[in-house]
């Protein structure tokens, strides 16, 4: 008695499904009979099985989808590509490295309008010139019964005080008192600025000016008067009130305030 034929595992039902038309095929054919399309292979190889490296799958296009009779593809307006996570991560690390220097401003800023400025002493005093007992130092000490005066009697036009910060500031306020004293009775004894130009000169050598009107009156007059990476501060006399060539000008106090 002759014996049944094995089946045959590899194609047990012997046709084989189109992927585009889905139209039933004959088991040997390569192409589609009704649309021509490649038909599929019977089986994948170990390599085709095996997973594509990262590298390769962000380049990969994937297969084709079947769609149903009277269906169509939905509109995509913008494509959506698999490099699209790695290309956003390099825009963004290349706009903060160019705005860099934008946003350390913003947060500069944020700390001048959120925080309270503090008093900064500076390290070293000098002036233009100097009278017997009234010193640069004499307008830098944190006191107001001492006064600096230049040499010469009189307006005292071109004569400057400077103050020098070793570590660079961040300026935010100056704080003046005009004349010897904050004591009325002192104040109109020698000539007082009614004028100043407030330079700011940066640890690179930069240097920004500033115009300081100043009025004729005893205490304290406070001043916005803003730089940064700021290492020296001169203020230079432009016009007295109260001039004579018997009196010197006198600054009792200049105080600032900023940030280190």
């Amino acid at each position: 008695m002759p014996l049944a034929p094995a089946p045959d595992t590899a194609a047990p039902d012997r046709s084989r499904l189109c992927p585009r038309c889905r139209a039933d095929n004959a088991y040997d054919r390569r192409l589609c009979a009704r649309c021509g399309a490649l038909l599929g292979p019977v089986a994948a190889s170990p390599d085709q099985l095996r997973p594509l490296p990262w590298w390769r799958r962000w380049f990969a296009r994937g297969p084709d989808r079947t769609m149903e009779a009277g269906s169509r593809p939905r509109h995509r307006t913008w494509p959506r590509p698999r490099l699209a996570l790695p290309l956003t991560l390099l825009v963004v690390l290349a706009v903060l490295f160019f705005a860099r220097s934008q946003l350390t401003d913003v947060f500069t800023f944020t700390q001048d309008q959120t925080g309270k400025p503090e008093a900064l002493r500076p390290d070293h005093g000098r002036a233009s010139s100097e009278a017997t007992g009234h010193r640069a130092g004499a307008a830098l000490d944190g006191f107001s019964n001492r006064y600096w005066a230049p040499l010469a009697t009189g307006p005292g036009t071109g004569q400057y005080l400077e103050a020098t910060f070793e570590s660079p500031i961040r300026l935010q306020k100056l704080l003046i008192i005009s004349g010897r004293s904050a004591n009325q009775d002192e104040f109109l004894t020698q000539a007082r600025p009614a004028e100043l130009t407030v330079t700011l000169i940066t640890a690179r050598g930069e240097r920004s000016t500033k115009a300081v009107n100043l009025k004729d009156q005893p205490g304290q007059q406070t001043f916005d008067v803003r730089g940064s990476d700021v290492v020296r501060v001169r203020l230079t006399v432009d016009a007295a009130y109260g001039a004579s060539a018997k009196r010197r000008l006198a600054i009792a106090e200049v105080e600032f305030f900023g940030r280190r």
